[in-house]
């Protein structure tokens, strides 16, 4: 039989079921009709279960962010993309720990990285395939295009066995509303046209050029040159998302349940919801507040402490009683499902499943604990 959302201890993350459902189909749809490959990025979930459904709805493999995402999908997909500088001697070693049957490919920005990257493949007796990152306004990695681009291309080819497949950029920096976004696309089209370009004159040339982020995914195929797409958030979708037009509101499948816990100051609810299950990234679109009510987006969490969120009341004729449940849309989804051990699965007001959150934290401090010595050392 199932469960009642009234039976859950809150704070509790919930997804709903059909609006999942949606959003995948959606996506997947879309990249179809394109013709471009679907890589979904694994940040936003962190589960094998979504990715699993991902993959059943025909994404090529996945993104990850962090080694420990790359150890956990492995399970589950066998053509892997570390979205993430491939810099330092633990990080290199782990990613080369995956298994040979996985088909791996890193993201890079600086030749300097490219010696060690080279020889931690060698050492693990596999081809790594490479995308060269470039910075098309970001401002936060990646190499200029066009010139730098190509001479970081020509140097992953001078290491054996690095094999230059392509080129990579994250647009994070288009942030305008979907249906005001042409001027960035044609800024971004020109950028990797004239890169493509470059590479063309001297003899290379990029099998993929992958971009990523939900903000643009649904014109993304503007951009010109464009073979893949890397979205996250789209999923789940959440406040900043439905801000920018890149969902609508009711496509928000992720939401915490909260329980208000106190009316004793006039012009406000208190909610067990505070930082620690809320997070604290402001919102990128119109608008203030940490999280809103997915019944009434006019309510907003307008401050936070660890366990308390305070809704503001002052723009709403709802008065909330101390044991109300509530269901709140957050800025950022991505932070909050890090937040988590277990996401709960409903339709309507019933709990339908549930999945855990594999791929949280780094996952590297357990595994050196199991291998430490159980005795004292010998001298």
């Amino acid at each position: 039989m199932a469960t009642h959302l009234e039976t859950l201890e809150t704070p509790v993350p919930i997804v709903d079921l059909d609006r999942l459902s949606h959003n995948l189909d959606q996506m997947a749809a879309y990249a179809t009709l394109h013709g471009l490959r679907l890589r979904p990025h694994v940040k936003t979930h962190k589960a094998t279960r979504i990715a699993t459904e991902q993959l059943q709805r025909g994404a090529v493999g996945l993104t990850c962010a962090t080694t420990h995402e790359l150890d956990v999908m492995s399970s589950v997909c066998d053509d892997l993309l570390l979205a993430y500088p491939p810099v330092g001697a633990a990080r290199l070693e782990r990613i080369m720990r995956l298994s040979a049957n996985t088909r791996l490919t890193v993201a890079v920005d600086s030749a300097d990285s490219l010696p060690a990257l080279a020889m931690a493949a060698k050492l693990a007796r596999r081809d790594l395939n490479v995308y060269v990152e470039v910075d098309l306004g970001m401002r936060r990695v990646g190499v200029k295009p066009a010139q730098e681009a190509v001479d970081l291309a020509r140097a992953v080819l001078e290491q054996s066995p690095l094999r230059f497949a392509g080129i990579m950029f994250y647009p994070g920096h288009v942030r305008e509303s979907v249906t005001e976004q042409g001027a960035s696309i044609a800024k971004l089209s020109a950028d990797i046209e004239e890169l493509l370009e470059r590479l063309a004159d001297m003899g290379m040339s990029a099998a993929q050029v992958s971009g990523g982020s939900t903000p643009l995914a649904w014109r993304i195929h503007e951009v010109a040159g464009v073979t893949e797409v890397r979205p996250g958030t789209y999923v789940y979708n959440d406040r900043t998302t439905a801000g920018i037009g890149a969902c609508d509101w009711v496509d928000c499948a992720f939401t915490v349940l909260a329980t208000v816990v106190s009316t004793a100051v006039p012009g406000q609810a208190v909610i067990d919801a505070g930082t620690k299950a809320l997070g604290r990234e402001p919102l990128r679109s119109e608008g203030d507040g940490w999280a809103a009510l997915l019944d009434r987006p006019e309510v907003v969490v307008t401050r936070m402490s660890e366990e308390h969120g305070v809704l503001d009341l002052r723009n709403t004729d709802w008065r909330p009683r101390v044991g109300d449940r509530v269901r709140l849309v957050p800025n950022h989804v991505c932070i909050v499902t890090h937040l988590f051990d277990e996401i709960v699965g409903v339709r309507g007001d019933y709990v339908e499943t549930s999945w855990p959150v594999e791929a949280r934290g780094r996952g590297v401090v357990q595994r050196e604990r199991d291998q430490a010595p159980r005795g004292p050392r010998a001298m």
